[in-house]
């Protein structure tokens, strides 16, 4: 199984960025998927979740709005576009999967598959 990260970087406060994630090795389109993130000295923190055909999305209350998790089965990828970014959306953020369950969650023991983490700042 891998869960490979891409688009993180250095953006100022109010931009956007999309992070993308290609998945392998286990039956993606089948399982739900999120994102997590981890700032230096805190645990892992629940970003945003899709179903396993994208109809319904769950996210954490300081990314509503602003955030938005998206998948393409046929390509086995999930995306998180962040737009007006903020100091505090500055992190390693995390691809997640599933291998078992339909059911959308915020629990990190709840997901089997994580990816390598791709760096996301915001500064001026």
């Amino acid at each position: 199984v891998q869960l490979v990260e891409s688009g993180g970087g250095l953006v100022q406060p109010g931009g956007s960025l999309r992070l993308s994630c290609a998945a392998s090795g286990f039956t993606f389109s089948s399982y739900p998927m999120s994102w997590f993130r981890q700032t230096p000295g805190k645990e892992r923190e629940f970003v945003a979740a899709i179903t396993s055909n994208g109809g319904d999305t769950d996210y954490t209350n300081s990314v509503k709005g602003r955030f938005a998790i998206s998948r393409d089965n046929a390509k086995s990828m999930v995306y998180l576009q962040m737009n007006s970014l903020k100091p505090e959306d500055t992190a390693v953020y995390y691809c997640v999967g599933r291998d078992r369950g339909w059911a959308l969650s915020r629990a990190r023991v709840n997901y089997a598959y994580w990816g390598q983490g791709t760096q996301v700042t915001v500064s001026s």
